[in-house]
């Protein structure tokens, strides 16, 4: 999975490895700030939050995880965190499938 993803991005498998793994780092805090933002109905904290994961997802290649993050923002960019529960459970499930090859 990672040699494709490294190789569109002109890194060797390694580097790309490196990146990832400030990937994994990084949503797990978004996810944090999105899961908050859930309780309080604060759509302005979920519209920063997924706005920050889609973009990093999206630099190494990890569209799945970019996309989810992109419709949890678009909503909250409409003042709507509704679903927003769904999107948090995808988006650690594919944290999670990047944290496994990681550390497969």
């Amino acid at each position: 999975m990672f040699k494709e993803l490294a190789e569109n991005l002109g890194l060797d498998e390694d580097e790309f490895r490196e990146l990832a793994v400030l990937i994994v780092d990084t949503a797990a805090g978004d996810i944090e700030r999105l899961e908050e933002a859930a309780q309080k109905g604060d759509a302005t904290l979920a519209s920063e939050a997924s706005h920050s994961l889609k973009g990093a997802a999206g630099n190494l290649g990890f569209m799945e995880l970019s996309d989810i993050a992109r419709q949890i923002e678009e909503k909250a960019r409409k003042k709507s965190i509704e679903g927003i529960s769904e999107g948090i459970a995808l988006i650690k499930e594919q944290v999670n499938l990047i944290s496994k090859e990681l550390n497969g």
